[in-house]
Parts: C-alpha cells; structure tokens; sequence
C-alpha cells in the first residue's frame, strides 16, 4: 500500500472515530502532498510525488515542529509544545523506523570505509549517499553531527 492511500486511510478512521486532532494532523498532511503534487505537474505529467518525495515531506514536517518546540520553549508555552509534539507522532507513523545514533555511527563508518573518505572535505559527498541510501530512516542533524566527529578524529 502506497504512503498516499495509507494516509488517506488513516485520514477516514480519524474522521469517523472523531479523533479531530489527528484528522487536523492527517489533513495538513494530505494538503502539504497536494501542493507537491502541484509544483510536481507539467503539461506531460500529471503523476503525483511517489512516495519517497513523500517520506522527505514527513521528515520536513517534523523538523519543522522540532523546531516550533524549541521556540515553545523559550516562550514557556508548554500547551503548544504539547500540541507540536502530538503531530510529530502522528506524522511520525508514517516513516520507516529510525536509526540509533550507534546504528547512525556503524552506518557512517561503512560508507566511509567503503568510500575511503578521509577528510572533513568528503562530507558533502557523504551526506549524499545517506541521503540516498537511508532515506527516512535517518535524522540528517545527528547523521551529520556524528560524521563530522568520525571526521575530526
């Protein structure tokens, strides 16, 4: 089943079970694949994004309340972050389980091994194979934080 029909599933359930918190959730996430899809049309396509654009929209979602929270936080308005991270969990369902930081490091050691990266300079070249290789299930802030550490070392 494709990320968009499990979405729209899980969209229906909350309706008619009237969770209305999660439907909110389900429906900005269903509005935010409808606007890809829209920059994504051409005169020759008419196809949506596929689902690896759509895990890519979840992570952006995400990292974008992450960062409301932080910004909860110095304002003290703990109502807000509580909401924040209800959706998170909600758009989270919808990713592959993510990696531990010690299954992030023994990932980035294989590739750089693999690679024969060596310098702070093979960074970029990294980050992209992460990104290509272990999309969705990696957060690209800690992926980058532990390489630059291999890296310094």
């Amino acid at each position: 089943m494709s990320l968009r029909t499990l979405i729209e599933k899980k969209y229906k359930e909350a309706i008619k079970s009237k969770n209305l918190d999660k439907a909110n959730t389900l429906r900005l996430i269903k509005s935010a694949i409808k606007n890809k899809d829209i920059e994504k049309r051409t005169a020759d396509s008419k196809e949506g994004i596929d689902d690896q654009k759509i895990i890519i929209l979840l992570q952006n979602l995400i990292k974008q309340r992450k960062d409301s929270i932080e910004s909860f936080k110095v304002a003290l308005r703990d109502d807000l972050i509580v909401e924040e991270q209800l959706e998170i969990d909600v758009i989270g369902q919808f990713l592959p389980q993510q990696l531990n930081e010690q299954e992030i490091e023994e990932m980035i050691r294989g590739i750089v091994t693999r690679q024969n990266f060596s310098s702070l300079k093979d960074m970029g070249a990294l980050m992209n194979i992460i990104k290509t290789e272990h999309a969705g299930s990696v957060d690209m802030a800690i992926a980058g934080k532990i390489a630059k550490l291999l890296f310094i070392n």
